[in-house]
């Protein structure tokens, strides 16, 4: 986790939270790997503080300034599903006081699942589904990224909005020296091999595509307070969201109950979800060599990639 003075974060608080009342006391959050987050007592108020990484972080390519589409998303979420989610007090990108970006939020109450010992697991996963099921029929326009951050351009259609996501991973691969040229084309020509399977009348859905066991909130009672940690989100077909529900060991039959129905199980399908999870981990492969440091990591990630294609997907070998 970085340092800051303690002065700084006092400072960013006072620009945005009005009239706090005694002194304020800062509580890192340790299981944040991205941003540097604390628990901000300031008064009466139970507030989190996130600052984004420094700009010249390595990051994948919609992961630069994500921060930004949150306020937005959040605003969504509240006016139009129950999903427990924090109303966001202040974001600010300015600059101003410190060289990042910046939100303050209402903490939420309750504790990670991960945290939550004796919690009631299927109890938790139906709630999941039943909120997982509101955020996903809300929906929009265009595909793909389409917060505030800009990664993407917006796509009329899911096949071409992924096969742009695609491409773009494969590029934050090629950037960390984890695919060479024929690795990168192989990768492509793998996509467009199947193309059309993508190329599907299915809804611009909003997705959260990060639903763990760290980011589900619970009380002592089982019931989620709180999903939380937006900024990866993206507008596009549910299936991919399902692919990380699958990684995250999240897609239990628990889970379908309270989201309401099945997902599709034809061989269309099955081919999808081997190309949205070779998204999910393909990722890794940058996390680990750029942020992390740690090559051999990067390294086992990539054999799993390769694996998973040469197993399911054996003829473009």
């Amino acid at each position: 986790m970085e340092h800051f003075s303690r002065s700084t974060l006092e400072s960013l608080m006072h620009r945005h939270v009005a009239d706090i009342d005694g002194a304020i006391s800062f509580d890192p959050i340790t299981t944040g790997k991205f941003n540097t987050s604390f628990f901000v007592d300031a008064g009466d108020r139970r507030l989190v503080l996130r600052i984004a990484p420094p700009r010249d972080s390595v990051f994948l390519f919609y992961e630069r300034d994500m921060m930004r589409q949150e306020p937005e998303l959040h605003e969504l979420i509240l006016s139009k599903t129950s999903v427990p989610v924090a109303p966001i007090v202040a974001f600010d990108d300015s600059h101003e006081l410190i060289e990042r970006d910046f939100l303050i939020m209402e903490r939420l109450p309750g504790r990670p699942l991960t945290e939550a010992r004796g919690a009631n697991y299927s109890r938790v996963l139906r709630q999941v589904g039943a909120h997982m099921a509101q955020v996903h029929r809300l929906t929009a326009d265009r595909y793909g990224y389409l917060g505030s951050h800009h990664p993407m351009q917006p796509q009329p259609a899911w096949a071409e909005a992924f096969e742009i996501m695609w491409g773009n991973m494969i590029d934050d691969i090629v950037a960390v020296g984890h695919y060479d040229d024929g690795e990168s084309r192989l990768m492509r020509a793998l996509l467009e091999r199947h193309i059309e399977l993508f190329d599907r009348d299915v809804p611009a859905s909003l997705l959260h595509m990060d639903i763990w066991h760290q980011n589900i909130l619970v009380d002592d009672s089982s019931n989620v307070t709180g999903i939380v940690d937006w900024d990866r989100a993206l507008w596009g077909d549910p299936e991919i969201e399902f692919a990380v529900l699958d990684y995250c060991g999240i897609s239990e039959p628990a889970f379908w109950e309270g989201y309401g129905r099945r997902r599709e199980d034809s061989d269309a399908a099955r081919t999808r979800q081997i190309f949205y999870l070779l998204y999910e981990l393909q990722k890794y492969i940058v996390i680990r060599q750029g942020r992390n440091n740690d090559p051999a990591a990067a390294r086992r990630y990539k054999r799993q990639t390769m694996g998973i294609i040469a197993r399911q997907l054996p003829q473009v070998f």
